[in-house]
């Protein structure tokens, strides 16, 4: 009898129900026989004003070292980030995307007997790196759509060993206040790390902003997740970051893949960082963006999840259906049903004015169809 070689796997990543990425523009065209310039894609959060002139030119300086790997320690968007937030180099791990340092979390501290507590309709990477990693899930009902924080920490068993928190949160735009966050993490067991996901940081109200850095010093228990991947446009080259504790970073460090963060990605970060004006340009052009797409919600008679970040999840009712009507008309945006439990929404990532103007116009046409 033959045996099959997937049989060999663990039954945990055997029955893992791959990640789905928002459409490409380039196979919709091919799909739909559409002009690929025609198509604008609302799916997957990214920002439309691209990337700043710094970081432009410092990629085009990097292009002469590409045939050299790049440095594994990733030293200058280390210190760059340390003199930003005040933190020490050995509490900084990178990642390709915030993506990876999630999953570097997992592999570090999780595993078969392990657990970890996250909310109902948050980032799907949660339950993905931490099914396989053979660990359990433990999925805490959401309060309006959003992390119920109390409940998160009386769901905390004896098997959990991380925390997955989002703030704000994907796919939902929630947000809970500094006040609130910090009233939980010293309710959380110091044996249980929490990972405070903030990839959306950056589109948050000045009033908003709490100086989560700050907290590191008190919970030794918590690690930050940042990204370069929204705000700074950078969604393409990959590069995230995590802040925590130097040995929790230690240990992170250790699974890591040497050289996880390509040398133009590195250079590019680094720009990024210090580009403040296009980061503020970003988060003004994005807070207009985002009032667009409420007004034309609401012309439309729609009800929508208020956002915190690039994004505004809408309730449409037949969800798939409007999505593939609206993919007929050139516009990619992202159903949020499946792993989210969101069947009836659809999430729309802020674009330019013309951008959500086609949206809304689609939407409107493929409501009426």
């Amino acid at each position: 009898m033959l045996i099959d070689p997937c049989e060999l796997s663990p039954s945990y990543v055997r029955s893992i129900a791959p990640y789905q990425p928002g459409k490409p523009i380039s196979e919709l065209a091919r799909e739909m026989g559409l002009d690929e310039a025609a198509i604008i894609k609302l799916a997957s959060n990214e920002n439309p004003r691209g990337i700043g002139p710094r970081t432009r030119a410092a990629i085009d300086a990097a292009l002469g070292d590409i045939a050299r790997y790049p440095d594994g320690n990733g030293f200058e968007l280390k210190q760059a980030l340390a003199a930003r937030y005040g933190v020490d180099l050995p509490a900084i791990v990178l990642g390709n995307g915030s993506n990876d340092v999630l999953e570097l979390v997992a592999a570090a501290f999780l595993g078969p007997g392990r657990a970890a507590v996250m909310s109902q309709h948050a980032f799907a990477v949660y339950p993905l790196a931490t099914q396989a990693r053979g660990a359990r899930s433990i999925v805490v009902p959401a309060s309006n759509y959003g992390h119920d924080l109390e409940a998160m920490v009386r769901a905390v068993d004896d098997e959990t060993y991380v925390i997955w928190v989002a703030n704000p949160n994907n796919p939902t735009g929630t947000f809970a206040r500094p006040d609130v966050v910090e009233a939980f993490l010293r309710r959380v067991p110091e044996r249980v790390l929490v990972v405070l996901d903030e990839a959306y940081n950056e589109y948050l109200a000045a009033d908003l902003r709490g100086d989560s850095v700050k907290w590191l010093r008190r919970h030794p228990n918590l690690i930050l997740t940042r990204t370069f991947s929204k705000a700074y446009g950078l969604a393409g080259l990959r590069v995230g970051y995590a802040f925590a504790q130097p040995s929790v970073a230690d240990i992170m460090n250790r699974v890591r893949q040497p050289f996880n963060v390509n040398s133009i990605a590195l250079a590019a970060a680094t720009a990024a960082l210090d580009d403040m004006e296009f980061v503020a340009r970003s988060y003004a052009e994005n807070l207009h963006g985002l009032r667009q797409l409420e007004e034309g919600a609401r012309g439309l008679g729609l009800d929508f999840i208020a956002s915190h970040g690039n994004f505004l999840t809408i309730r449409v009712g037949k969800a798939l259906e409007i999505y593939k009507r609206l993919l007929r008309r050139g516009v990619i945006v992202r159903p949020v049903g499946g792993a989210y439990q969101l069947p009836e929404h659809l999430r729309v990532t802020v674009g330019t004015a013309q951008e959500n103007e086609k949206f809304l116009a689609a939407l409107a046409a493929s409501l009426k169809e």
